[in-house]
């Protein structure tokens, strides 16, 4: 019954959003061979194509539609798309390639309206504990357009609050020591957005917004929809919010030690390279 639900008026895989990404790829295979000296069977386009392919498996997968389905899955979604994709997305770009883009006269004027990686880590920080408010969320996920701005906002903040992490400066043990307080206010700026659904859980808990909007999406017949109730646990339980924050601070810091580890070794062998 669960799979006939999601066969009904959904398309299974996003083919619009798979061409978009196979151009993205592309278009960097073309910048790194006329950039840099890096082969393509390297670390660092390894880890951006997993990027690109972590990302359609979130959005344009069957996994978007069952994300709906609990808030645990959704914030698994969340979590990979901003805590996973954006560091592997940023190691996979080459320094040599970064250094030739923020020379350009575009992205120097563009580079004006960026905000500061702090100031991202905050902004970031202050509209994910927004986005888990229950009147929050229940209002911008009835409007796909204002849910997705809402969604796509958080992914540049994401992008911008990672660059201090998965780029780091290890050139003085001041840098070092910065790096260190980032990674730490890092986490500390996230975990009120996380502890929020673990309270609101064990106070009440809330409805699913996101559910109604899928239900609604997929025009599902009143027999399909009673079988949600045959869900198993914790998709009809407070249990699922509980659930939904602790994996979101796994999944961050998951996040952290994973670009911490790949950053030292891509960070390490582009040293080497240069000094070749």
């Amino acid at each position: 019954m669960l799979y006939a639900m999601l066969l009904e008026g959904q398309s299974l895989w996003n083919v619009p959003l798979l061409a978009f990404l196979i151009c993205i790829a592309f278009l960097y295979i073309v910048l790194v061979l006329s950039f840099t000296k890096i082969k393509l069977n390297q670390k660092q386009p390894l880890l951006f194509f997993l990027s690109l392919g972590i990302m359609y498996l979130a959005l344009g997968s069957p996994f978007e539609t069952i994300s709906h389905l609990s808030f645990s899955l959704h914030m698994l979604q969340l979590s990979i798309f901003y805590f996973i994709i954006p560091p592997l997305f940023l190691l996979g770009i080459p320094d040599s390639f970064l250094r030739h883009i923020q020379n350009l006269a575009p992205f120097v004027r563009l580079s004006k309206f960026f905000l500061p990686p702090i100031a991202a880590l905050y902004a970031f920080g202050v509209l994910f504990l927004m986005y888990h408010f229950p009147v929050v969320i229940t209002n911008i996920s009835q409007n796909t357009l204002v849910h997705n701005g809402y969604l796509v906002v958080l992914l540049l903040l994401s992008v911008r609050m990672w660059g201090p992490i998965a780029s780091p400066d290890l050139n003085s043990d001041g840098s070092k020591k910065q790096n260190k307080r980032y990674l730490f206010l890092s986490g500390l700026v996230l975990m009120p957005a996380c502890l929020l659904f673990i309270l609101t859980a064990l106070i009440g808990g809330m409805n699913n917004p996101l559910l109604s909007e899928l239900t609604a999406n997929l025009c599902i017949s009143p027999s399909q929809l009673d079988s949600l109730n045959l869900l198993p646990t914790p998709f009809n339980t407070r249990l699922d919010q509980m659930f939904a924050g602790i994996l979101m601070l796994v999944m961050h810091k998951f996040g952290l030690i994973l670009t911490v580890r790949l950053g030292k070794e891509v960070n390490s062998r582009t040293v080497v390279g240069m000094v070749d």
